[in-house]
């Protein structure tokens, strides 16, 4: 045969079918659907938490894009939207006012350790929002566990204009004296917390519209929520509050809305397999209430789901369908 009709088969990885979805259409919804929940946290908390949000956003961008550029010489890839979702996910887990130095701090450390120390989108262990969060409440214990604000009584208030606000114990406080919310309270946001994770009710509609796009999977939120909901309801408390085995405080409360649609179902560093991503979002349940019951840390979102990110890989293992024709294992 002539080199002439030599013919050449390029063998790839999967994929091998592309579908109509890209990366910056996927991300660029995410965003969209995190929005009634920013919104809502602005209008409750004021414009400095939106001020918060935007240079979370601009740390985060800015600091992909000057490591593509000068550190790693890739094309710049900040359209994507990867890192403003990044930096909004960062946002909306700070309290309301929190100093201007955090969220910047706190974007690159997202962007720089998390996510391109191990090879950038896609190669990342954990999740770089909540990686991040992790870090600030380590070296900035002191903002980040405190200042916890809700609307003051007749309007708006903000840091920058000098309104005064009022501040109150997290939902989630576990002693004596903290107040207990009612659900209505806790479902349009009207109560003290993050700048994105007060509104249940906003954070719901985004998840069910992701879900509904097909660009998040109902087995992790699922699994997650409904963990939650039936542990708090049975496990006895060591919780000095009225709300300690109350399951619809539990999942409304803190940040779990935000982590279960949001956070836990990030596709890079949650399971392959439809049984692994139920396995998954079961673990974030079990973890985030026994750390609400029995840590003195009153909310567990964050670490559960970032546990949970590192035993991704045995998931996978463990949960892979059976080979066609291969016997039981």
């Amino acid at each position: 045969m002539s080199n002439a009709q030599e013919k050449v088969l390029l063998v790839t990885t999967s994929p091998h079918i592309r579908g109509p979805e890209d990366i910056p259409r996927v991300m660029w919804t995410v965003v969209g659907a995190l929005a009634p929940a920013g919104l809502v946290g602005v209008y409750l908390f004021g414009y400095y938490a939106l001020f918060i949000v935007i240079l979370s956003v601009l740390a985060a961008v800015l600091t992909e894009a000057v490591i593509q550029k000068y550190l790693l010489g890739q094309p710049v890839s900040v359209k994507d939207g990867s890192a403003v979702i990044t930096g909004i996910l960062l946002a909306y887990i700070l309290p309301p006012g929190v100093p201007w130095y955090i969220p910047i701090v706190g974007a690159i450390f997202a962007i720089a350790i998390v996510k391109h120390a191990f090879g950038g989108l896609g190669n990342n262990i954990w999740n770089p929002a909540l990686a991040a969060r992790a870090f600030l409440q380590v070296a900035y214990p002191a903002p980040i566990n405190s200042d916890w604000r809700v609307l003051k009584q007749g309007g708006i208030f903000s840091n920058i204009t000098g309104v005064d606000s009022i501040t109150q114990a997290s939902p989630l406080f576990k002693e004596f004296g903290g107040k207990t919310y009612n659900y209505t309270d806790l479902l349009t946001g009207n109560v003290p917390g993050c700048i994105g994770e007060t509104s249940a009710i906003a954070l719901i509609l985004g998840g069910l519209y992701l879900i509904y796009r097909g660009y998040v999977d109902w087995r992790v939120p699922a699994g997650y929520i409904a963990t939650v909901f039936i542990l708090a309801k049975f496990l006895p408390a060591k919780i000095e509050a009225p709300w300690a085995n109350d399951p619809i405080y539990h999942v409304l409360a803190g940040g779990l809305m935000l982590g279960a649609f949001f956070m836990a179902t990030d596709m890079v560093t949650s399971p392959l397999t439809k049984k692994g991503l139920l396995v998954f979002g079961i673990g974030c349940g079990v973890l985030t209430t026994l750390i609400r019951f029995y840590a003195a840390y009153p909310e567990g979102v964050c670490y559960s789901i970032l546990l949970m990110n590192t035993a991704t890989p045995i998931i996978d293992r463990y949960t892979q369908p059976r080979l066609l024709g291969q016997g039981k294992k």
